[in-house]
C-alpha cells in the first residue's frame, strides 16, 4: 500500500471509478492558490462508510428501543450500543439547551446530533490505519459547512417572515448601506471558518499519527492514538455548537 493509498484501492473498479469521476468532477483550472490537483475519491467513500455505519446503528437502536419492554424509557444494564448513542444524545442535548433552550434544542437535536455523529465518526476513521477522514477533505467540511449556513437562513425565514432580512440592515434604516455589507461578510465568514477550522485540525492530528506509525508501529502510536480520540471528539463538539449558536441567533433575534 503507497502512502497515498487506502483500503479503497483494493476495491474492483476503483481505478475505473475514479477515472470515470475525473471526467465529470476533475477540476481542470487554476488560480491563484487553487493550482493542479490529484483527483481522489477517498473522502467520499470514507463519508460514505461512515453513512451506511450511522444507518446500521439507527436501525439497531430503533430495534433495541422498540423491542423493550419497557418502550426504552429504562436504559439496559449492560453497556450497548444503545447506550453509546444515548450518551451522545444526551451530550449533544446539554450543549444545545444553553444557546437555545429546551424546546428548540428538542426540535433541532435530530440535525445538529445527525452533524455530531457524522463528524465524529468521519475523524475517528483517521485512526484506523488505511483509512482516510472524510473530514481531512476541505470538500466535506465545506459541504457540511455550507448546509449549516443555509439551513440556518432557512430556519430564521420560517420563524420570522421576511421580517427575518431586516436585522441585516441594522437597527437603523439609514445604517443600511453600511450594516449590508458587514453583515454578509460575517455570515460569509460562517461555513469558511467552519469548514477550515476542521480540516486543519482533523488534518494535522492525521498526519502526526501517520508520521508515528511509519517509524515506530508499536506502542509508541498510542499516546497520539488516545490524543486523536480527544481531538474527535472536540472538534465534532466545536461544529455541532457553532452551528447551534448560529441557528439559535437566526431564530430569536426579534429585537432586531
Amino acid at each position: 500500500m503507497g502512502p497515498h493509498a487506502t483500503w479503497f484501492s483494493f476495491f474492483p473498479g476503483y481505478e475505473t471509478l475514479r477515472t470515470n469521476l475525473e471526467m465529470y468532477f476533475g477540476r481542470k483550472w487554476t488560480w491563484q492558490v487553487f493550482q493542479a490537483t490529484h483527483f481522489e475519491i477517498d473522502h467520499i467513500l470514507g463519508g460514505l462508510l461512515v453513512f451506511l455505519l450511522l444507518t446500521l446503528f439507527a436501525f439497531r437502536y430503533a430495534l433495541a428501543v422498540y423491542s423493550a419492554p419497557d418502550g426504552g424509557a429504562v436504559p439496559p444494564p449492560r453497556f450497548c450500543l444503545r447506550n453509546l448513542l444515548e450518551i451522545f444524545g444526551d451530550m449533544v442535548y446539554g450543549l444545545m439547551e444553553g444557546p437555545m433552550g429546551a424546546k428548540n434544542a428538542r426540535k433541532y437535536l435530530p440535525l445538529i446530533g445527525t452533524l455530531f455523529l457524522f463528524i465524529l465518526f468521519s475523524n475517528l476513521l483517521s485512526l484506523i490505519p488505511g483509512f482516510l477522514p472524510p473530514t481531512a477533505s476541505l470538500k466535506t467540511n465545506i459541504a457540511l459547512a455550507v448546509l449549516v449556513f443555509v439551513l440556518t437562513h432557512v430556519f430564521g425565514v420560517v420563524a420570522h417572515g421576511p421580517k427575518y432580512f431586516k436585522h441585516f440592515m441594522g437597527p437603523l434604516w439609514w445604517l443600511a448601506p453600511l450594516m449590508i455589507p458587514i453583515e454578509m461578510v460575517s455570515h460569509i465568514a460562517r461555513p469558511v471558518s467552519l469548514s477550515m477550522r476542521l480540516l486543519g485540525n482533523i488534518t494535522a492530528d492525521h498526519k502526526v499519527g501517520a508520521v508515528f506509525f511509519a517509524l515506530i508501529p508499536f506502542l509508541v502510536p498510542v499516546p497520539f492514538l488516545v490524543m486523536g480520540v480527544f481531538v474527535s471528539v472536540v472538534q465534532a463538539v466545536v461544529f455541532s455548537l457553532l452551528s447551534t449558536i448560529y441557528i439559535s441567533t437566526a431564530i430569536a433575534h426579534e429585537e432586531h
